[in-house]
């Protein structure tokens, strides 16, 4: 006969058990990567009008995402998306035209068009989303 100390026992190890394999598959994943999943599906963040009219499409909450799309100063044709998170201390960085670059407010961090840092304390690069303009749409992959 099992006592009831063993059964509990057991049943919280067979639970311990059950569970680990969504802990191990959590863990694989790499949030800090730097680009998005390229399984999501394109998502309308702003017209090609809109764009054009104020520099930048900034999202702060498309799905979670905190987005700022910019024309690409290579490919005028082409569009950039990036996390408008600073990864250093995770204020919003607005695109300064002028510049040429997103521009953390906080500590001065700043990311060049692609969100490659340029300057500054960030330790990694902004995350970036695939971006395209689809008629007068601008589309992000989210």
């Amino acid at each position: 006969m099992i006592k009831r100390r063993e059964f509990t026992n057991l049943l919280g190890l067979g639970l311990l058990v059950s569970s680990l394999p969504v802990a191990i598959a959590a863990c694989q994943s790499d949030p800090s990567s730097s680009t998005s999943s390229a399984d999501g599906e394109f998502v309308a963040i702003g017209t090609v009008a809109a764009l054009d009219t104020e520099g930048v499409l900034a999202n702060s909450d498309l799905q979670g995402n905190n987005l700022a799309v910019i024309r690409n100063p290579n490919a005028p044709e082409s569009v950039i998306a990036v996390s408008a998170v600073c990864t250093h201390s995770g204020c919003t960085v607005p695109w300064n035209a002028e510049q040429g670059v997103f521009a953390c407010p906080c500590h001065g961090g700043r990311f060049n068009p692609d969100g490659t840092v340029a300057d500054g304390p960030p330790p990694r690069p902004l995350t970036t989303f695939e971006a395209k303009i689809d008629g007068d749409q601008v589309l992000v992959r989210i």
